[in-house]
């Protein structure tokens, strides 16, 4: 039985190899917020970053790949962005925090000074009727962030929302749900003092 994304992960796989990566550097994983992240390098310059985010994928396909996409890098700091599509694909929020707390977890056993961070779900106008769950899963992941030792929680929630209190449309595609350049713009901003930390 193939695992989910199988080929997508296998393709990532060599072209990072290919790439001459060092280990001890940032992994970005997670969904295709990270995915899409394509300035990533560029706007850390300096920093050793690897980029493993992967399709529309959920906290239990990270949690499938997490050997090949986070832990064979051996990396100093793993962003994590999951979430998004657990919740609109309706996956309980509990479920999600289980799944969030065995990732970490695992890493942690194989890297016990790893800095990980889990990234807050962001607000999309094409997802804005699930608003309250994303916010609930949110709170979750900041009180789970504050409980746990090399956990950090990076809200990117409110950086996104204008003065009406919802997303600020111009900062995503037309999908109204993936990011153009200005969006990414707020999270380098959002992620720098993590980053260079």
């Amino acid at each position: 039985q193939e695992k989910p994304f199988q080929k997508e992960v296998d393709e990532l796989i060599k072209k990072i190899s290919d790439s001459g990566w060092e280990p001890g550097g940032l992994v970005f994983t997670g969904s295709s917020s990270i995915r899409f992240w394509m300035s990533l390098q560029k706007d850390f310059p300096g920093e050793n970053i690897i980029n493993t985010g992967f399709g529309g994928s959920k906290a239990s396909d990270l949690m499938a790949h997490l050997p090949e996409l986070v832990l064979n890098y051996r990396p100093s700091k793993v962003f994590i962005y999951e979430g998004d599509n657990d919740i609109w694909a309706d996956v309980k929020v509990s479920d999600i925090m289980t799944e969030l707390d065995e990732i970490v977890s695992w890493i942690q056993l194989e890297n016990k000074n790893a800095e990980i961070y889990l990234i807050s779900a962001k607000p999309s106008p094409s997802r804005w009727e699930k608003m309250s769950s994303y916010k609930i899963l949110n709170q979750l992941m900041k009180e789970y962030c504050l409980a746990h030792e090399g956990v950090t929680f990076i809200d990117i929630w409110d950086s996104m929302l204008g003065e009406n209190g919802r997303p600020i449309p111009e900062i995503f595609i037309t999908d109204s749900l993936h990011m153009n350049p200005k969006g990414y713009e707020i999270w380098k901003e959002v992620f720098t003092p993590y980053v260079k930390d």
